[in-house]
């Protein structure tokens, strides 16, 4: 594995063994070990979209594990890919660092970081794709269902990056991912084609909350309304209206289904507080896995 772009990229192997050096990493944090593998090396954190969890896991992980990470924003560079290409950046801070983390909006700025980089380049989030939070995200199932293999998962909203990460990360690991989302937000019929390639009957797609949600064993929702979309906040809260994960839509799920957000919440927009708050809400676990998760990513690519 050289670089971690988009669970589409990563074989099962590779993914199981992340997962379950993600597991390992965390008993041993938690007892209080610690595992200096990355003293003295340096990853460097590229950022177009604001964050709280992407930034603090990331810049913890490294700091856990002896190394340490360099904030840079668009303003510092004068602005990614505006002030100089892509490639030119890629190249000088591979000379500088010894890995890139970029949480960008266009896909293609990872890609082309990975394809000019001598080291290895992470994909913190972008518009297509958000792999460390579905990897996050099955450490998160596995803990608390104890199996991947058979688990259902309802996402109820827009069809978008986390949506997509999780349509793989469900045929990897043969889960069953059904997607509701109002007509014209759908997943991606390409996603769906690739994610059955993969592993037949992994992924579908419906309009109806109700009828994801029946059988499933965890239920997970999303912003309405990412960043980038803020113009179309009105029309998305109309378009949405009918898909938010509440007591009432709880009903046709099974007792005890798990209910998962990769954050931030609007409470009371597409999730209820009372949701959030329940017992069954593994939310802040789920959050607090992506330190873990990511623990192991950075020691993976860069010890």
């Amino acid at each position: 594995m050289r670089h971690f772009l988009c669970i589409s990229d990563c074989s099962t192997e590779e993914l199981n063994e992340l997962l379950d050096l993600s597991i390992s990493l965390k008993k041993l944090y938690k007892s209080g070990g610690r595992d200096v593998c990355l003293s003295g090396k340096v990853l460097a954190m590229v950022f177009e979209k604001p964050s709280l969890r992407t930034r603090i896991s990331f810049q913890v992980a490294m700091s856990d594990l002896g190394g340490s990470a360099i904030f840079i924003r668009p303003e510092d560079v004068g602005g990614i890919g505006a002030r100089e290409p892509i490639k030119d950046m890629a190249r000088v801070l591979s000379r500088y660092v010894d890995g890139i983390m970029a949480r960008t909006f266009a896909h293609n700025t990872v890609v082309e970081l990975a394809k000019y980089a001598t080291v290895p380049v992470i994909n913190a989030l972008t518009d297509l794709s958000h792999p460390c939070q579905a990897m996050a995200d099955v450490l998160t199932i596995k803990e608390h269902l104890g199996r991947l293999t058979g688990v259902k998962i309802a996402f109820i909203g827009d069809g978008n990056n986390v949506a997509q990460s999780l349509a793989f990360t469900a045929a990897k690991f043969n889960m069953k991912l059904v997607v509701a989302s109002p007509k014209g937000y759908e997943l991606d019929w390409g996603v769906i084609e690739k994610t059955n390639g993969i592993k037949a009957d992994s992924v579908s797609t419906t309009n109806n909350p109700a009828e994801a949600v029946a059988g499933a064993d965890v239920v997970y929702t999303d912003t309405w309304v990412s960043m980038g979309q803020e113009a179309e906040k009105q029309k998305r809260i109309k378009a949405f209206k009918g898909f938010q994960v509440n007591t009432e839509l709880l009903k046709f799920a099974p007792t005890g289904v798990k209910i998962m957000h990769c954050l931030p919440a609007y409470r009371d927009y597409e999730i209820t507080d009372e949701v959030v708050e329940s017992p069954n809400s593994i939310i802040f676990d789920q959050s607090e896995n992506r330190l873990h998760f990511q623990r192991a990513l950075v020691k993976k690519l860069m010890s």
